[in-house]
């Protein structure tokens, strides 16, 4: 009884202590939400770094901090630039009431000059140093005079190096303060850019001095846990870097902070070098290096509190979550975390070109197989080649003759067979040696000498057309090798291709403030592409446990903010409740294309002469096509569905329509000798614009139903493969929502019995319709055109009907809050 209680109890207190952990998730990530909204969406950040910029100093005296962190918030984040004004002045009025004044009158002043600079030079990002540079000179200036009456050589030295300083930070600010906003989401971070974060840092760390507990000083607390979290991230050079930056600005602010210098980068350097141990290998790397820097610099009067201060930041550091720290590690160079995040980019890049080259490379392959089938096996028909060359004998030797009509009238079989057996031994060159049969020949024909000097010079002309249909025959197998060649090359070189990433930093910003503000976790976003109608964006999000916030909630929020409809491409959804999501997102097209087809073989066959084709290209066009061969059966099939499988081909590489169509014409043209030609009509939709162009190459008229009204489309040219050039007229259509496209065949357009004007019948057929659907318009006119010859079939038919509306995608209604375009 016990062992069965004790194993209904077990899995009971399994079930708790996971609720817990899922309730303790939950409540972390809304915490982690909930701050990174506060800190970095609302502003609170800014409020932070300016209220101690505003109370650092250096060299007891010099305030160059402010306005430079003023100037950069004015022009990359305007919208929180009067909480970092208010910040900044709160600062420094808890140093002095001067300070309070100095700083103020200082973003007066520069706010004066900046519009004024505005108006004659339009480039705000280069003026903003020179303008920082004037306003606080000028500040510094105005008041040493009202101060002091008077103005020294010491006050133009120290207004002008604050005001060099000043210059040189706003260069900083201009590349460090991105890196702590939305922007960290950057994907890499340059050497200079975290030197310029470490001297942000350390700036604001100034601001810390005074702040103090027992000896214990905040800015020796947090300078060492920097320090050790940048070199556990970035190895020992970094921390080295980090160290030496950090100190030489504290030194700066106070000069007892001196040896910070030293002992920061000494222990930076330790720690990196020790981070192989985990955490616990970097911290002991601090605290070896503080202990030691510290007996040699200080004595052992100060050695307890600055171990404190370090273990203090030992604490913190180990208290960092790990995802912190990986996180932090993808954006700095020369870390395994950096290395595997760009392998991952490059290979989806690589991916995607690989798959355009693969597109070309299909299309050559296409283009070796249309010369390698077919023709390239076809047998030459023996008894046609045997009946022309025997008419070209007879019209110059039998049509003069007294006994043509006893001899191809009365005995044509005899004549015939005689004459084809002489053929036959020249074709051998053993006509000379069969005196059996030159007899016979000479008493069967009155003009034997004559037909015999004919068929010998005839027959030279007859091996050298073989001879030259041979060698059209290898032509083709060539060009055949050749362009099976080209694609296998290209095929090889889509392996290797590679694309460097371009990074979209606005874009990105205003995305993830958007989503962050919503309450929607992102993991990493990448936009590949932001060009109109052509939008390509890709993002990880947390499981959300199938409750569609891509298409509900993130779609809808990228259109507000892309100012274009973007829909969910494809999704790839976490296989476990605590990983993340894939998705990727796309410009969804302005129109769509319905469509339907209706088509027959004459006689009620199974194999047409029409082949058509419904494709959607991707480059946002809808394509359909019709292609009629000459004659019925196998042989027009095999012409028409060569010509739409080449043209499908072609187009869906990206190559212009003209292009592609004069391409197909030439394969045809050069691929027989035969008077086979097939005709084409082709009509590309925009799917953006709904614009239309029509190419039609020996078709019949298409026609356009809006409404009440039925417009007529038509181009007049030869048929395509028959000739070696062509001109291909374009009509150019703009479409409406709600129009009906009809393209037709011959079989349809003509098809109608006891009718006179096929344009007039045709209309008003059209314009009878009561429905609007696609396929049963399709149906409608292939039954109406049938019941006009009596139910018979007497050509290949096919009508093709699309009709063009608005697209709306699913969610396309949900409101979205409007969110301020930045500038900048």
């Amino acid at each position: 009884m016990e062992k069965v209680e004790r194993r209904l109890a077990e899995p009971v207190s399994g079930v708790h202590f996971q609720r817990a952990n899922a309730f303790l998730a939950r409540l972390w990530k809304t915490a982690s939400l909930k701050f990174y909204s506060i800190m970095f969406y609302r502003g609170f950040i800014y409020v932070i770094i300016g209220f101690l910029l505003g109370r650092a100093f250096i060299l007891s005296e010099i305030v160059p901090f402010a306005l430079p962190f003023f100037g950069a918030i004015l022009l990359m984040k305007k919208d929180k630039a009067l909480l970092a004004a208010f910040s900044l002045i709160a600062g420094s009025l808890t140093i002095s009431p001067q300070l309070s004044v100095i700083v103020g009158v200082s973003i007066f002043i520069f706010i004066l000059f900046n519009k004024m600079t505005t108006i004659f030079y339009k480039d705000r990002l280069k003026a903003l140093p020179f303008t920082v540079f004037s306003s606080l000179l000028l500040t510094r200036l105005l008041y040493s005079y009202f101060m002091y009456q008077s103005l020294t050589m010491y006050d133009y030295m120290m207004a002008g190096v604050e005001s060099g300083l000043s210059f040189i930070l706003t260069l900083i600010f201009l590349q460090s303060i991105p890196l702590i906003s939305a922007r960290s989401f950057k994907q890499t971070y340059k050497i200079e850019e975290i030197i310029c974060l470490m001297i942000l840092l350390a700036s604001v760390m100034t601001g810390l001095i005074g702040i103090q507990y027992e000896n214990l000083q905040a800015e020796h607390i947090l300078s060492r846990y920097i320090v050790l979290l940048f070199a556990f991230t970035g190895g020992a050079s970094l921390g080295c870097t980090v160290g030496v930056v950090t100190g030489l600005v504290l030194s700066l602010a106070n000069i007892g902070n001196l040896y910070q210098m030293s002992l920061l980068a000494f222990s930076g350097l330790l720690g990196g070098l020790l981070r192989e141990g985990n955490k616990i290998g970097a911290a002991v790397g601090l605290l070896i290096g503080s202990m030691l820097l510290t007996l040699y610099g200080e004595g052992s009067a100060d050695i307890w509190a600055n171990m404190i201060e370090s273990l203090i930041a030992v604490g913190l550091f180990l208290l960092t979550p790990r995802s912190f720290t990986n996180r932090l590690a993808k954006h700095i160079p020369g870390t395994n975390e950096y290395a595997m995040e760009q392998q991952q980019y490059v290979r989806k890049i690589r991916d995607v070109t690989a798959h355009r080259v693969d597109q070309f490379s299909n299309v050559f392959q296409a283009l070796s197989e249309s010369f390698s089938t077919f023709y390239a096996e076809e047998k030459q028909d023996e008894d046609r080649e045997v009946d022309l060359f025997l008419s070209n004998i007879t019209e110059s030797t039998c049509q003069t003759c007294f006994k043509k009509d006893k001899c191809w009238a009365q005995n044509f079989d005899y004549t015939y067979g005689l004459m084809k057996q002489i053929m036959n031994e020249h074709k051998k060159n053993t006509y000379h040696l069969n005196r059996k049969l030159k007899r016979e020949f000479s008493k069967y024909c009155s003009k034997a000498q004559k037909v015999e000097e004919t068929m010998e010079q005839e027959m030279n002309y007859f091996l050298a057309n073989q001879k030259l249909k041979k060698q059209i025959q290898e032509t083709r197998r060539l060009v055949a090798e050749q362009l099976l060649g080209v694609s296998q090359v290209m095929s090889d070189f889509s392996k290797e291709m590679k694309k460097e990433r371009e990074h979209h930093f606005l874009q990105e910003d205003q995305i993830i403030e958007a989503l962050q503000s919503f309450g929607v976790e992102i993991g990493h976003i990448d936009i590949f592409n932001l060009e109109q109608g052509n939008v390509d964006i890709e993002m990880s999000i947390p499981y959300c446990n199938g409750h569609g916030e891509c298409e509900k909630i993130i779609a809808p929020m990228l259109s507000d903010i892309l100012e274009e409809q973007v829909v969910v491409k494809h999704e790839e959804c976490a296989s476990y409740p605590n990983g993340y999501c894939h998705v990727s997102f796309g410009s969804a097209k302005t129109f769509r294309v319905e469509t339907g087809v209706a088509h027959a073989a004459k006689g009620g066959g199974l194999v047409s002469g029409d082949s058509y084709t419904m494709i959607e290209l991707g480059v946002g066009k809808y394509a359909l096509a019709i292609s009629d061969g000459m004659g019925n059966g196998e042989r027009a099939h095999f012409e028409s569905n060569e010509t739409i499988k080449l043209l499908q081909k072609i187009l869906q590489s990206g190559i212009d329509e003209q292009v592609a169509i004069k391409t197909v014409n030439s394969i045809l043209s050069l691929r027989t000798t035969d008077e086979m030609y097939s005709t084409l009509d082709l009509a590309i939709i925009d799917l953006q614009d709904a614009s239309c162009k029509f190419m039609k190459v020996g078709s019949t008229p298409s026609f356009i139903k809006r409404g009440e009204k039925v417009l007529k489309v038509q181009a007049s040219n030869l048929p395509i493969g028959i000739v070696d050039e062509i001109e291909v007229d374009v009509v150019d259509e703009q479409l409406k929502a709600k129009d009906i496209l009809i393209m037709m065949s011959d079989g349809i357009f003509e098809g109608p019995k006891h009718v006179e004007n096929h344009d007039l019948w045709m209309k008003r057929k059209i314009k009878e319709l009561e429905t609007n659907d696609p396929q049963e318009i399709a149906d409608i006119i292939m039954e109406e055109v049938i019941r006009t010859r009596s139910g018979r079939i007497d050509d290949d038919m096919t009508v093709v009907v699309a009709q063009i509306d608005h697209n709306t995608p699913k969610w396309a209604s949900i409101p979205v809050i409007k969110y301020p375009k930045k500038t900048g």
